[in-house]
């Protein structure tokens, strides 16, 4: 079997042609990028302010939040393209039959991890409904944050789900 991390193996070749990304891929750049976006111009326009003598309040707070984006949109993204890390010195030595069978107990266990994960955010969630939690200085409110988080947890757990239970190797 050929090793993932090969010389030259990541670049793709001249022949093939680029992907046309699907629905969800496209929706997770999106929300991606403009967490990306926001948190950038926000920490450049509070480094200026530094600079030139005015401050941008809750700069830190803003960027805060749009790493739930970032974070919430790679996951995502990473799970679609299959791309999340592996170690493969084991698996490269296995028989086609076995490494599916592997693949797909791997995919169960991811599903489980992500479900873990979703239900502990929708018992914070729960927990904390009548809180009313917002950040300190911007009152920017919390649960919407974590109700995007609970989705794309549940989102890639449904991802791992499918691949379970697909005819071919996930």
């Amino acid at each position: 079997m050929q090793n993932d991390l090969d010389a030259g193996s990541e670049a793709p070749s001249a022949s093939e042609s680029p992907e046309v990304p699907g629905g969800a891929t496209r929706v997770a750049y999106l929300i991606g990028g403009t967490g990306l976006f926001v948190a950038m111009a926000t920490d450049a326009v509070a480094v200026l302010g530094r600079h030139t003598g005015f401050t941008l309040l809750g700069s830190i707070e803003v960027v805060q939040c749009c790493i739930v984006l970032i974070a919430s949109s790679a996951m995502i993204f990473a799970t679609l393209k299959g791309s999340h890390a592996a170690v493969h010195i084991l698996t490269e030595r296995l028989s086609a039959p076995t490494v599916q069978r592997l693949a797909r107990v791997s995919a169960a266990l991811a599903a489980v991890l992500f479900l873990v994960l979703a239900g502990a955010g929708l018992w914070l969630i729960h927990d904390l409904w009548g809180g009313h939690e917002r950040t300190e200085l911007l009152h920017i409110p919390i649960t919407p944050l974590r109700l995007l988080q609970v989705g794309a947890l549940l989102f890639i757990a449904a991802l791992f789900l499918r691949s379970l239970f697909r005819r071919s190797a996930p």
